[in-house]
């Protein structure tokens, strides 16, 4: 599990440099590659999410949670995030098809994508032990 997020120069140097190794030797075959983008973020007791790279991160970690609930194939929605992430200036010119773009705003702009980064945060703050950065890397449930 690769837990990470946006707008972090860190995590786009792992994600751009690094993870694509796996995708380029077709190692990603053998493993159970989960994405996760929530981060050093933090949710309240009212269930609002700040972001340690503000509100553009935000809202980068959830079009890349929509994305990868469109994509389940972690090639698809990695290659997906890898553009974002390379640069995030404009995620739509990421995506080639453009149901998949409809799938990510309707997501985006609807309640799934709040659910989808409150799950996301569940799983994080429950790493055992506890990720002491990002990106935040763990094999069998271990860092």
């Amino acid at each position: 599990n690769l837990y990470y997020e946006s707008l972090c120069p860190y995590c786009q140097d792992f994600i751009v440099n690094d993870l694509v190794k796996i995708f380029d030797s077709d190692l990603y075959t053998i493993t159970n590659l989960k994405l996760v983008p929530f981060g050093n973020a933090k949710v309240s007791s009212n269930l609002t999410v700040t972001c340690q790279h503000g509100e553009e991160e935000c809202k980068l970690n959830a079009i890349e949670a929509c994305a990868i609930r469109a994509w389940p194939n972690p090639k698809l929605h990695y290659t997906f995030i890898r553009c974002v992430e390379n640069d995030t200036k404009d995620w739509t010119s990421c995506v080639k098809d453009s149901r998949r773009e409809k799938a990510i705003n309707d997501c985006y702009n609807g309640d799934l994508s709040k659910k989808l980064i409150l799950g996301y945060a569940k799983q994080t703050l429950a790493l055992k032990p506890k990720k002491q950065y990002v990106p935040w890397v763990t094999l069998n449930g271990k860092p």
